[in-house]
């Protein structure tokens, strides 16, 4: 079959798309490579938390590309999540909704071959009723104090009829080892799992695979460390950096010594500087919160944010650097990476990643 010829309109959104005023570069390799780092901790099943879009970069290329290397069980939070995804995952991948079915929905989770979290006695009600006979996960809470069964409810819960696929729990410090609530933690889900025997266990997402052994029951549940968020703050980063965040030069202009920046005019400049405004800002995920410890790379030369972000731009003293307008300069990337603009912005790794704009052209390496 021969090409189509590119109309005019298609050529002009072609040009378009690779002029965009910033880009968002996806490392598929590092997911995959993160991916096998952490199976390879585990003896048992290494999972993939593709919640929220699979944090930001597009939950079905992740889950896609982890597939490919083996893995078999994927997490959202939402039921609309799984839904989205099926399509793009073989029958066998399973995938696991850990909101759980709300009222009325059991029929779309028989229907896609999607399996629930059930996280209270009105789910487990609803679900035996309207699904008998299809797998469940259950989930306890044992001291996030966040979803689950309350531990004390075990010899109470009517689960005749219900086809347990496994027992799961989350960790509230996993990344503070030293915390007690680990340990404390870790003992009520012993209790929890010896109710269940030949019951698959699952208690540690990223953080808790770090933990070590005793931690990982059957099946561990790993999210941000897939996509390059340090697992163990304060430690250095086994896990390889997964996206470049660049903006584009739109603006440079020479201002003297005294001149204020930005709305609230909270900077003025101390000498006099070169400003390059940049293409970036809070509606694409650059947090307005951002300090002046934020900034930007252009080559070798780090470039100062001054003043506050704005809703599509951020200013930088480019006064060293080596721009013009058009170029790309280097919002987050393995020197200033997630965890960096997350500290920047009194937030952490996380927030940036699912923050992040749909206004980015995103390429794929």
């Amino acid at each position: 079959m021969t090409d189509r010829p590119l109309t005019r309109d298609h050529a002009a959104a072609r040009v378009l798309e690779e002029h965009r005023d910033g880009v968002l570069t996806i490392d598929v390799s590092a997911i995959r490579a993160n991916y096998r780092l952490l199976r390879g901790l585990v003896a048992g099943m290494c999972g993939a938390v593709v919640k929220a879009d699979g944090y930001g970069l597009d939950a079905a290329l992740v889950a896609g590309a982890l597939f490919d290397d083996g893995c078999r069980c994927f997490f959202t939070a939402h039921l609309a999540e799984a839904l989205a995804l099926r399509p793009h995952l073989p029958a066998e991948a399973e995938i696991v909704v850990m909101h759980g079915p709300s009222p009325g929905m059991a029929h779309l989770f028989r229907q896609h071959g999607v399996v629930p979290v059930l996280n209270s006695r009105d789910q487990i009600a609803a679900w035996k009723a309207a699904a008998p006979g299809f797998p469940a996960w259950l989930q306890f809470d044992s001291g996030m104090t966040r979803f689950g069964l309350d531990a004390g409810e075990i010899d109470s819960l009517d689960l005749q009829g219900l086809s347990v696929r496994a027992v799961m729990s989350h960790l509230a410090c996993a990344d503070d080892p030293a915390h007690p609530a680990n340990a404390a933690q870790l003992a009520c889900f012993r209790r929890i799992r010896a109710r269940f025997p030949g019951v698959p266990a699952s208690l540690s997402a990223s953080s808790g695979i770090f933990l070590g052994p005793e931690f990982h029951f059957d099946i561990v549940r790993p999210g941000a460390a897939l996509y390059g968020v340090n697992p163990q703050p304060g430690r250095p980063n086994p896990l390889s950096p997964v996206i470049r965040l660049q903006g584009r030069v739109l603006q440079l202009r020479e201002v003297p010594a005294g001149v204020a920046i930005g709305y609230g005019h909270t900077v003025r400049t101390t000498r006099a500087t070169r400003l390059a405004t940049v293409a970036v800002g809070y509606a694409d995920g650059f947090l307005r919160s951002t300090g002046a410890s934020g900034g930007a790379w252009a080559g070798d030369v780090w470039m100062k944010l001054l003043g506050r972000v704005s809703m599509d731009s951020i200013v930088l003293d480019a006064t060293d650097a080596a721009l013009s307008p058009g170029m790309l300069v280097d919002l987050i990337d393995h020197r200033h990476d997630a965890d960096g603009a997350g500290a920047a912005s009194g937030t952490i790794g996380y927030e940036i990643l699912t923050s992040l704009g749909h206004r980015f052209a995103r390429k794929l390496i």
